[in-house]
């Protein structure tokens, strides 16, 4: 029978002055709760860049090289395993590359951000190109867990098929602005339904006055999609201790999980 898991989800500035004191603030909550799954923003570790549709070599560069340095880093959340995403170069593509990290084993590159916006402000897809559609669960902390990175919450398909594969969790790495918090709160909870499975995410926040609007919020919510949790100013790191029996339970419970179209 699955064991309880302590899960951490947070949020964290997009500004870079102040990045480090909200990570010394997550590594010590992660410490002291003693948390075995962490979850970080979406590209966590650098300013956001997309904010244009024209695509600049050296911004995106800039962005790999900090994340690279950053990665050598999650040691110092171990011995929790650690998901996020961030840019890489890989066989001549740009891409949006999700991780999970162990301190047994290293990176492990999970998931490759498909559905890519292209909108004011959020240029994905003028900076980074597709990936292949591949949403394969992985293994961690005796969890099954699925990745929806950002606007992918927003495939409600790729929730349904993630509880078809008998997840127990569904990660969403984000940066959403705070206009918009009460609607991606609504797109977890579907999401957290649908799959029958525990929804986490954590989001990127600016200070006030800051060009870009990122809004905080970051959630843990179980398969019933009851929130248990939310980030704030003043709670910015927040733990919960999940039973992933409950995602188990819940596949057998939900006629309108189970159905299929004819």
């Amino acid at each position: 029978m699955p064991l309880p898991l302590k899960v951490t989800v947070c949020q964290m500035h997009n500004e870079v002055e102040h990045f480090a004191q909200d990570w010394e603030h997550l590594v010590a909550h992660v410490r002291s709760e003693q948390s075995r799954v962490v979850l970080l923003p979406e590209m966590p570790f650098s300013p956001w860049f997309a904010t244009t549709p024209h695509f600049d070599l050296a911004t995106w560069q800039a962005a790999v090289q900090t994340h690279e340095q950053w990665l050598q880093r999650l040691p110092e959340l171990a011995p929790a395993h650690v998901l996020s995403s961030r840019p890489v170069n890989r066989n001549g593509r740009r891409l949006n590359e999700g991780f999970l990290w162990r301190s047994d084993t290293g990176y492990h590159p999970t998931h490759l951000k498909y559905y890519l916006p292209n909108e004011e402000g959020m240029w994905e897809a003028s900076w980074y190109q597709h990936g292949e559609g591949d949403f394969t669960p992985i293994e961690s902390q005796a969890a099954r867990i699925g990745m929806l990175i950002c606007s992918e919450l927003w495939a409600l398909e790729q929730a349904r098929a993630y509880g078809h594969l008998r997840t127990h969790l569904l990660v969403t790495p984000r940066m959403t602005q705070g206009a918009t918090m009460e609607k991606w709160l609504v797109g977890g909870r579907a999401a957290a339904i649908l799959a029958g499975a525990f929804s986490l995410s954590s989001n990127r926040v600016s200070t006030p006055g800051a060009p870009e609007d990122f809004g905080g919020r970051g959630w843990v919510i179980d398969p019933d999609g009851e929130v248990l949790a939310v980030t704030s100013q003043q709670q910015p790191s927040v733990t919960v201790e999940i039973n992933l029996q409950r995602a188990e339970q819940a596949k057998q419970t939900y006629p309108r999980y189970m159905f299929s179209a004819r």
